[in-house]
């Protein structure tokens, strides 16, 4: 049975509805379609894999399909079909499909599916706070990143304009809700620095951490503009922001680092921010998740980008003396 043709009504996803969206809120401009024409093949990557599995979910048949896409994309594929897994999940709860991936054969992708998973979370009538508790106490929050990712792209003047977060969503969920929302900026905004500029700057302090660290995750691993003066100036204007940035690019190099595969793009904002490769930043990352140190009811998730961040800024600060001679 091909489910996506029977779904497809409900659940229309098209790569070319991407850059309309992006376009109406933003006007279309010269530089945007520009952009779009690097961020398409990302875009129909995602939702290739999300009708691949619709159709064939059997997890042998699943990966060899998406193992066939190219290296730099196929984080993305699996994404897609993290989305797909989600969605038979919620038609038919027995299975457990999405789960069982994560810890078999999508495992080195775990991240990337979680993600996947929360692009569809809004869509189906599931409670986040029931079915995180079902999931990997890290992974949970890669599945609240996807679901603010939806509704800062998909329904854009609601999320950023409005700075609306969904009402049943509560706790450390909020925040990587707003992670997931400062990656939607980079697409939505055709990784425009002056237009992620004024989107973030309307935001409360409260929230300016989480956006940025979106914002860094989105431009080491998605990237669609590999252009080492455009992460420079997003650097310059994070400013007391730039270790969160620093750390989305960290999660970033891990996820390649988790696949084992490489991006130009992963290794350029790796140089720009921490001033190393995206193999050297990876390790930093998950030398962080060791030991993390108790902090009472903050989640173990948080604490790790916590001491990534407190990494990065250790390392600025001894580049500093080394500079100045002390």
């Amino acid at each position: 049975m091909r489910w996506s043709t029977l779904l497809k009504p409900f659940f229309n996803v098209s790569a070319d509805a991407f850059q309309k969206m992006a376009g109406d809120r933003y006007g279309y401009q010269e530089d945007m379609d520009k952009t779009w024409l690097q961020f398409q093949p990302v875009a129909q990557t995602l939702v290739d894999g999300f009708y691949t599995t619709l159709d064939d979910s059997q997890f042998t048949r699943l990966v060899r399909q998406l193992d066939t896409v190219e290296v730099e994309l196929r984080g993305i594929a699996y994404e897609g079909a993290g989305m797909g897994l989600m969605l038979l999940d919620s038609l038919f709860p027995w299975k457990r499909r999405l789960q069982a991936f994560i810890a078999g054969p999508g495992a080195p992708y775990a991240s990337l599916i979680a993600i996947g998973a929360g692009l569809v979370l809004p869509r189906v009538p599931r409670r986040p706070d029931r079915f995180l508790a079902t999931l990997d106490p890290f992974l949970r929050w890669f599945v609240m990143d996807g679901y603010g990712f939806y509704e800062g792209f998909f329904h854009g003047p609601r999320a950023v304009e409005r700075q609306v977060v969904p009402r049943r969503i509560t706790g450390y969920a909020r925040r990587a809700f707003d992670q997931g929302l400062g990656r939607s900026l980079w697409f939505a905004t055709g990784a425009n620095v002056e237009r992620i500029r004024e989107a973030l700057i309307a935001f409360p302090p409260s929230r300016q951490p989480d956006l940025w660290s979106g914002i860094g995750l989105a431009c080491a691993y998605a990237a669609g503009v590999v252009d080492r003066p455009t992460i420079q100036s997003l650097q310059a204007i994070a400013g007391p922001y730039e270790p969160q940035m620093a750390v989305g690019a960290a999660i970033a190099a891990q996820f390649r680092q988790q696949a084992g595969t490489s991006a130009p793009h992963t290794e350029l904002a790796c140089d720009v921010l921490w001033g190393r490769s995206g193999a050297e930043v990876a390790r930093i990352a998950e030398a962080a998740r060791i030991d993390l140190p108790d902090a009472g009811q903050e989640p173990a998730y948080e604490r790790w980008r916590q001491q990534i961040a407190m990494q990065f800024v250790r390392l600025r600060k001894h580049e500093h003396y080394n500079e100045v001679g002390v």
